[in-house]
């Protein structure tokens, strides 16, 4: 297990010092990242996504539903818990909120989930490891741009249950949102794509690894951080509280060992980085955000290792 953890672990965090390093030199612009933030939310990702996800059948998606909707509720409760600590306990502003609850509520499954699983669990893993990623592209990410959006419109006044939901639309046209969500549909009804097209996405979302990699830490590179009590705090719920509650939960519904090892796993990848991305552009970075971010870094390397030991032994 200790080779395992060596040959998936250290080839992630050396991307993602390698864009620190750079950022940090200034070897790469760590400032005006638009660029690299489009080549992977518009492209590589997507077609990672679109690309695993599309070859499954649909005898997979089926089997992994209970995986899919436990999921969900483990995204999305964090999310709430984040976001509702967040703007009663720190008084931020609704954007603000939202982009440190999609901090923690989302791990870096586009950059981590994948390479891991498939060095540490095998190729059928990896299938638990899209749906992650589709699962917080389709259901968190689009409720923070469209909050992001509504307060935007609002000019930081209370917003309506109503306003959100105008905005939601423009979210959905991102392709990290609807890539995900057309390979599903795919997948279900068994359409398959010629080779050449499978060929065309595979070659493209090859790219998403490294460069989701290397803009991880190029994005966090550009971040102020003091470690503060919120920061703390940030740190536990994502490293500690996620993975936690996920196995309790898991626990609680009497899932299978491949899912009570996975989905704990995938909840103790450490912060994404959706949040301070979309929130860029809002100029929304809070900096508890962006310190909870370096401060999951900091120590993720040892607590991932830590639940994937736990689970090994386990599960």
């Amino acid at each position: 297990m200790t080779k395992v953890l060596l040959d998936t672990l250290i080839p992630i965090f050396a991307g993602l010092l390698l864009g620190y390093v750079a950022g940090r030199r200034g070897t790469m612009d760590n400032r005006n990242v638009r660029n690299l933030i489009v080549l992977v939310m518009s492209f590589a990702i997507p077609c990672a996504l679109f690309s695993t996800i599309i070859g499954s059948s649909q005898a997979d998606l089926l089997r992994h539903v209970p995986a899919a909707l436990m999921i969900t509720l483990v995204f999305c409760v964090l999310y709430l818990i984040s976001y509702i600590w967040a703007r009663r306990g720190l008084s931020m502003s609704l954007s603000d909120a939202s982009v440190l609850a999609l901090t923690i509520g989302f791990p870096n499954s586009a950059a981590i989930a994948l390479p891991l699983f498939k060095g540490a669990y095998g190729s059928e893993s990896t299938i638990t490891a899209a749906l992650s990623i589709a699962i917080g592209s389709i259901t968190i990410s689009p409720l923070t741009l469209a909050l992001l959006e509504a307060d935007k419109q609002s000019g930081g006044r209370d917003i309506s249950i109503a306003q959100i939901l105008r905005s939601f639309p423009h979210a959905l046209l991102r392709p990290v949102v609807w890539a995900p969500l057309l390979a599903l549909v795919g997948a279900f009804f068994d359409i398959h794509l010629p080779t050449f097209v499978e060929g065309t996405l595979t070659t493209l979302g090859s790219a998403a690894t490294g460069s989701a990699l290397v803009l991880t830490g190029l994005v966090v590179s550009a971040q102020s951080f003091r470690f503060t009590g919120g920061v703390a705090i940030t740190t536990l719920l994502k490293l500690v509280g996620q993975p936690l509650f996920a196995l309790c939960m898991m626990l609680l519904f009497r899932m299978d060992h491949d899912d009570l090892r996975n989905i704990t796993v995938i909840s103790a990848i450490p912060g994404g980085f959706f949040g301070l991305v979309f929130g860029k552009g809002f100029d929304s970075t809070p900096e508890i955000a962006s310190s909870g971010l370096i401060g999951t870094y900091l120590f993720g390397w040892a607590t991932l290792a830590l639940w994937m030991l736990f689970a090994a032994r386990l599960f």
